[in-house]
């Protein structure tokens, strides 16, 4: 049996206990799992300018009030940033250990704003426009590591991360979640004003609205390539987990739905319900890890953040800077990390977007060399002609 075979059919068996008796787990090592949101987040309604005017100028339908001391509402994590109510109940007690770190302005130096081109960038982990070396960053970083972090990715197919290194496994994860729009709703409430001089009207509206949302629909599972939902994510957290302690020290898991150019909604709605999810995945994961979450490490990035103004369907375009998260059971958290600047007009790049302050490649890199001591030349093969940025947190 071929291994991608086996690991189809380990998926689909039941977990207790069986990992334990497949797989002898080695000595405690770092693990580490890359959490890439494909589909460019609005990190401006996870990570709260709330100390900027300019944030609710911009986004009058969008934006989420500032925090108020409820519990209900946005967590103020200092002076200048709050926590989204979606994601407060799920990350406040991590936030709290200092468990969760968030860096802001943080992205690719990449500024086509295409999903698939910064995608492509970011898991290569080259320099702008070296297109010599195809392999992906994760490869290349554990051929460096060698056998002391088995990697895997939580996948359908084989990452461009993961691409040009040796045989790495990998898994698909059912995709959970609804249709974004119900057509039954649109029979009920057309057969409302049959007969009626607003009938051909209603219909006409109904079928333009379907054809929009089907095209909404299809340009993010586009930018999704595949990935599972955030629900989804929600349902699998514990079984990545359960692999990841067992067998698995270098994971990758895309996590699809982000590309929110219409609705995207505040405290409330696509976006939230999406952070929600991602949320309390995170932290079922965390739990999951039991005693090794203190040796496990998450990162979650993002191609691009959104433009800053909210356009006129109530939704975000794509952008440029983003917030990372870093997340684990050592690291020095519940801090807002890194390079950062005053959110104002002025400090947006070209006047619509956060500027990128903190490359991924260097945040990275300074993760990877605090997680295994990987001296420069390690370094400079993992992230080519880059400087690691060390942020201490971990």
């Amino acid at each position: 049996m071929q291994r991608r075979h086996f690991l189809a059919t380990f998926a689909a068996m039941p977990l207790a206990g069986i990992a334990g008796r497949l797989f002898a787990a080695p000595a405690s090592a770092p693990r580490f799992l890359l959490v890439f949101l494909r589909g460019g987040y609005d990190c401006a309604n996870l990570l709260l300018p709330y100390a900027s005017d300019f944030y609710y100028e911009s986004r009058p339908n969008i934006a989420i009030a500032r925090p108020d001391g409820s519990t209900g509402g946005a967590l103020r994590l200092d002076a200048d940033w709050a926590l989204a109510p979606a994601v407060r109940e799920a990350l406040e007690p991590l936030w709290a250990s200092k468990q969760v770190a968030f860096v802001p302005f943080a992205g690719t130096p990449n500024l086509s704003r295409s999903h698939f081109e910064t995608q492509d960038d970011i898991e290569h982990g080259l320099p702008e426009n070296d297109h010599a070396d195809r392999s992906g960053f994760l490869a290349r970083l554990s051929g460096t590591l060698g056998g002391t972090a088995t990697p895997i990715a939580f996948t359908a197919s084989l990452p461009l991360s993961f691409q040009g290194g040796g045989d790495v496994p990998n898994i698909s994860l059912a995709r959970v979640g609804k249709a974004a729009f119900d057509a039954r709703q649109a029979a009920v409430l057309a057969g409302m004003y049959k007969d009626t001089a607003l009938a051909d009207p209603v219909a006409e509206g109904l079928a333009l609205r379907q054809q929009v949302a089907g095209e909404f629909a299809g340009e993010m599972m586009k930018a999704s390539r595949g990935a599972v939902n955030a629900y989804g994510f929600t349902q699998q957290a514990p079984r990545i987990a359960q692999m990841m302690r067992d067998k698995y020290r270098l994971g990758f898991i895309d996590v699809g739905g982000w590309d929110t150019h219409v609705g995207e909604g505040g405290a409330q709605g696509q976006l939230a319900n999406n952070l929600g999810n991602l949320a309390r995945g995170l932290a079922a994961f965390a739990q999951a890890m039991g005693q090794d979450w203190k040796d496990t490490t998450v990162v979650v990035v993002s191609e691009f953040g959104r433009t800053f103004r909210e356009n006129g369907n109530r939704g975000t375009d794509h952008g440029h800077g983003s917030v990372y998260w870093v997340l684990g059971g050592g690291i020095a958290g519940g801090r807002v990390a890194g390079e950062q600047v005053k959110v104002a007009q002025s400090t947006l790049l070209q006047d619509r977007d956060f500027p990128v302050l903190n490359d991924y490649r260097g945040l990275l890199g300074g993760v990877f060399a605090r997680l295994w001591g990987l001296n420069a030349t390690q370094l400079e093969h993992v992230f080519p002609q880059t400087q690691a940025k060390d942020l201490q947190l971990v």
